[in-house]
């Protein structure tokens, strides 16, 4: 049996592959943007503590210290 019905630009072939290829790509390069913007953000807006007197060394009210 012969396999006549073969075509190498079709989507199960190289155009397949390539249009594969360009969308994981492209979803790395979004999901990298994504993340260094989100360190940038993170980055300007530091913890600031009202009061690093009272911080006790196990205690569930130091999240109350944090703006």
């Amino acid at each position: 049996m012969e396999n006549t019905n073969r075509n190498i630009f079709g989507l199960d072939g190289i155009t397949g592959m390539l249009i594969a290829t360009a969308l994981l790509l492209s979803i790395l390069a979004g999901l990298t943007i994504w993340g260094i913007k989100a360190q940038q953000v993170a980055a300007e807006n530091p913890y600031k503590i009202t009061n690093p007197q009272s911080i006790k060394m196990i205690d569930k009210d130091n999240a109350k210290l944090i703006q």
